[in-house]
């Protein structure tokens, strides 16, 4: 069930990289973070946050043509998706259900092209472009924890 979205305001890349800070602190094995918008709303600028805030210590690009990156993170494994170039059939092929079920985390850039293949539990993000540095990123929990995890940045003031 999808709940409602909720938004969070990023002014330069240091708030971007707060958001990763945020989302981190709620890890666990098997979650999976959607990230879609325009060419240069932030995708990849959001993704190399969010893997230095779990502990990823390699240079985090985006994975446009090999289609999935995986690096280690100080306590879980993150796989870095990118299905900009992929269709849903040939993603059908790849067996992202093993990233998607297993023990590390799994942020997949241009996942509305995989609609379909997506983990019924995720937490999806829109980033719109805002001009300048200004970002708007609208998060969508889907099912638990998700949706406790909006909650609770909700309840500190880092969502709206």
């Amino acid at each position: 069930m999808t709940q409602s979205a909720y938004t969070y305001r990023s002014l330069h890349e240091e708030d971007t990289d707060k958001l990763g800070k945020l989302l981190a602190a709620y890890l666990m094995p098997g979650a999976v973070i959607t990230l879609d918008g325009d060419l240069g709303a932030g995708k990849t600028r959001f993704s190399q946050g969010f893997a230095r805030a779990i502990g990823v210590t390699e240079i985090v690009n985006s994975p446009t043509f090999t289609i999935v990156k995986e690096y280690e993170g100080a306590e879980l494994p993150f796989y870095h998706m990118d299905m900009y170039r992929i269709s849903q059939a040939e993603a059908d092929d790849l067996g992202l259900e093993d990233y998607f079920y297993g023990s590390g985390v799994t942020l997949i850039e241009w996942s509305s092209l995989i609609e379909d293949l997506l983990p019924p539990e995720r937490l999806s993000i829109t980033i719109a472009h805002h001009g300048g540095q200004t970002r708007v990123f609208h998060l969508t929990p889907h099912g638990e924890p998700y949706q406790g995890w909006c909650i609770h940045m909700k309840e500190n003031g880092h969502l709206q």
